[in-house]
């Protein structure tokens, strides 16, 4: 299971602690990109770990340049994709795992995020997929093939300089606390609220250990508004306004746990993503949000000569991927399952993740945020 809407804008809108001048596209602001987390930010870590929580099948990557699923849960890339483009970085973020990384892909970043993954361990019993705990150990094996590839100092350079994007909690919360009483059992929601939050950071403490200094941390989006978890309890009708609360004030507690932090660890620079606000902007004005449409259709147009035009989301409700759009996402999203002619009318590609479009969205408020 996948924290679906939370980057649909990791960093849909960045309020940044860090208050530093715009660099030039020629100089990146961030020399590397580390991203840890769940399956918004997965660009295929998973494909080369023992789980069913895989999207390295079709329709999966419909819509990326070669048209063939890369292991990103949605039909072309995922923000640390466009937000490493956008910033000079590189033009695809590929996952650690992967047996044909390049020098040039160590030295300017991977993602050890893990699809279905959670900060509480438990979310991660069924899958067998990374949580978020483990995936630091697999960065410091990073840091030792990278200073193999360029030397300690310029390895300590790119650590220091990079950017780490931490997207994950909303499996937590749907998949784990809602749907398990085991959990239930032992906190209420705001105590089950503060043990991720000092489990998120452990994992902050534990990178900043080994050198590095620069956090982008999303909050929880309105995971009441997913497709998949309104359809289990109210059928494909309205968002959930209890589950919005609760992440509501989960939000307000990290952001309060980041400005801990930043205080506390010398030379860090924290930027909370504030995706609740704008997703639920989206989700209630989908039709202002043509510019990005047109944005994603002229990418459509460039690689398949599609000549459809529309204005803004035309559906908010339910995935493109799917007979329902409800309940499909993963082995239920299949070259077998129906989906829709053009994902980037849909917020949603499958029932749970967002479609490449929301993704552009998400990428370009943050960049707008982050340089302003």
């Amino acid at each position: 299971m996948a924290s679906f809407l939370i980057v649909f804008t990791i960093l849909a809108a960045i309020a940044s602690f860090d208050k530093c001048t715009c660099t030039s596209t020629n100089e990146p602001r961030y020399p590397a990109i580390f991203v840890f987390g769940d399956s918004t930010v997965d660009t295929g870590m998973n494909n080369y770990i023992p789980t069913e929580m895989k999207s390295d099948h079709a329709p999966y990557g419909r819509d990326l340049t070669n048209h063939k699923p890369t292991g990103r849960f949605s039909n072309g890339r995922l923000v640390p994709d466009m937000l490493a483009s956008k910033l000079g970085i590189k033009e695809m973020v590929p996952p650690y795992l992967s047996p044909v990384l390049s020098k040039e892909d160590l030295m300017t970043g991977v993602s050890f995020a893990s699809a279905g993954s959670g900060i509480d361990d438990l979310t991660t019993v069924v899958s067998g997929v990374l949580p978020v705990s483990k995936q630091p150990s697999y960065f410091l094996q990073y840091k030792e093939r990278l200073k193999l590839a360029v030397g300690e100092e310029q390895a300590t350079k790119i650590v220091n300089g990079g950017l780490v994007l931490i997207s994950a909690g909303s499996n937590d919360f749907l998949f784990d606390f809602y749907a398990v009483p085991l959990r239930k059992i032992q906190y209420n929601i705001s105590g089950y609220q503060d043990y991720l939050l000092q489990r998120v950071q452990n994992v902050v403490k534990e990178l900043y250990s080994s050198g590095c200094r620069n956090f982008a941390i999303a909050g929880l989006a309105p995971i009441g508004c997913v497709p998949i978890k309104v359809n289990t309890r109210t059928g494909p009708t309205k968002c959930l306004d209890d589950v919005n609360s609760d992440a509501v004030v989960y939000n307000s507690k990290l952001q309060h746990v980041l400005q801990s932090l930043q205080a506390s660890l010398s030379g860090s620079r924290f930027l909370y993503a504030d995706i609740y606000n704008p997703m639920m902007d989206v989700l209630k004005n989908p039709q202002q949000y043509d510019d990005i449409q047109s944005l994603v259709l002229d990418q459509r147009i460039k690689n398949f000569n599609s000549i459809c035009a529309h204005v803004g989301f035309k559906e908010i409700k339910k995935g493109c991927c799917g007979y329902t759009g409800y309940v499909e996402m993963g082995p239920l999203c299949n070259s077998f399952t129906p989906v829709c002619a053009n994902a980037a009318e849909y917020m949603f590609w499958d029932a749970v993740h967002p479609s490449e479009a929301a993704y552009e969205l998400a990428t370009k408020s943050l960049m707008e945020t982050i340089f302003r």
